[in-house]
């Protein structure tokens, strides 16, 4: 089979920085899917695995964490899905990934695909989906609509025009009766988080207390989604006691003493972890990726989808690698099919 691959870690510059290679098919064993790829979407950990882990020896690296396809094979124990089923899903750090024809990935993570939208629009929602809906219904524990609830809770999402931050807007607004405060410094970014419903916006570029004050509202739960530790003096300033942090990115340096006064929480996001450590509530992502699904086709939840660009090949893979790296794209980048 075709695939994209790495041997060492090089700068997205060098040639060798992403290579066309040909793999064996593998073959699924335990619960297990083998999925026919049709599309895939670019994350900033493929940049930093390729940037930081270096393949053994001779090995070669297939790097890629969200995907889309058709089950063409499945292993004695998988028994959630049947073959020519067209599935999407995040992957697992601890495997190859999807930037191959052909991927493996256990069904306990995975779910039917959205229907109604193109596979390049459906691509670009499985990490962020997961890492949101976990993010605000389990780190921060966020009510839901049908959930009895008297407190009024206030979101504040920090980087709120991005790909984790653009889907946690619109499943608190679909979903939940919180007010959302979303940051963003440039007028395209404000016109977007206008446009998918959050109900205001402020400049992270500005004082953020003062900018809370003149909105007349007390923040009970923050979504740190880039520059923590550039804001985490603040943060505890302006949350309400007893409320809760929760962050994607990885701070160098925080004070951990300031959320005592107020007994804050503060926790980390990760959607790898139950794939990583096989979880008990590993099935959980397929869980959500299914009602992500769901939502989607009842156009209640938009694709972020930013960027196709063009056939899964190393070429194109180094411009989405270089890119990402820029900080100068826009929505999701994807890539479907592959080279005659």
């Amino acid at each position: 089979m075709k695939a994209v691959a790495y041997k060492q870690s090089l700068d997205i510059d060098h040639p060798a920085a992403l290579l066309d290679i040909e793999l064996a098919t593998p073959t699924p064993t335990g619960r297990d899917l083998l999925v026919a790829t049709e599309a895939i979407a670019v994350n900033p950990v493929d940049f930093k695995i390729r940037q930081m882990v270096a393949p053994n020896k001779g090995e070669n690296k297939v790097l890629g964490w969200d995907a889309i396809g058709l089950v063409v094979a499945k292993a004695e124990n998988s028994t959630e899905f049947e073959i020519g089923d067209r599935v999407f899903y995040a992957g697992d750090l601890n495997r190859q990934g999807s930037n191959a024809q052909y991927h493996l990935v256990d069904e306990r993570i995975v779910a039917k695909a959205p229907k109604n939208i193109s596979v390049e629009h459906a691509v670009a929602l499985p990490l962020t989906s997961i890492t949101a809906w976990e993010l605000a219904f389990e780190k921060l524990g966020i009510a839901m609509k049908a959930d009895f609830h008297t407190q009024d809770e206030v979101v504040l999402i920090t980087a709120a025009a991005g790909g984790v931050g653009s889907i946690l807007i619109q499943l608190l607004k679909q979903l939940s009766n919180a007010t959302v405060i979303a940051t963003a410094s440039r007028l395209e970014s404000k016109e977007w988080l206008v446009e998918i419903g959050a109900d205001h916006i402020i400049d992270h570029s500005q004082a953020l207390a003062d900018q809370i004050d003149r909105l007349n509202l007390k923040v009970t739960h923050i979504a740190s989604l880039s520059h923590t530790e550039q804001y985490f003096e603040q943060f505890v300033e302006i949350i309400k006691p007893f409320g809760r942090i929760a962050l994607i990115d990885d701070p160098s340096d925080l004070d951990f003493t300031l959320l005592k006064p107020k007994s804050l929480s503060l926790c980390y996001e990760f959607m790898f972890s139950r794939s990583m450590f096989e979880t008990d509530d590993m099935h959980k992502q397929g869980s959500i990726l299914a009602n992500i699904a769901k939502l989607v086709d009842q156009q209640i939840i938009r694709s972020t989808i930013g960027e196709n660009l063009g056939p899964i090949n190393a070429e194109n893979l180094i411009a989405a690698h270089r890119k990402l790296e820029s900080g100068t794209s826009i929505g999701k980048l994807v890539l479907s099919g592959f080279d005659n």
